[in-house]
């Protein structure tokens, strides 16, 4: 795994967390699923989040797999879209 510093990324993955903190004690959130969020955004960012996530693919593999591949369908049609678009303004 690749170390991306992005401070997007760490905005998102720490408000994440905090929900999934908040949603602990607040039976409207889903806190579980907000940590399990925050951790898959800051996992490229910081070494606790990647043993953390780890330890998540080993009790929840399938479900850490489907989370994934559905990264990797949105970039891979981020990308397409941009080359389309790039198509469009003549740009290439």
């Amino acid at each position: 795994m690749r170390h991306r510093p992005s401070w997007k990324r760490k905005s998102i993955g720490f408000a994440l967390l905090f929900l999934g903190l908040l949603g602990t004690v607040l039976p409207i959130l889903q806190g579980v699923l907000f940590l399990a969020l925050g951790l898959f955004v800051l996992r490229d960012q910081y070494p606790w989040a990647r043993r953390a996530m780890e330890r998540l693919r080993q009790r929840w593999p399938r479900q850490v797999e489907g989370v994934e591949a559905l990264e990797a369908r949105l970039i891979d049609t981020g990308r397409r879209q941009a080359e389309r678009l790039r198509q469009l303004l003549g740009m290439r």
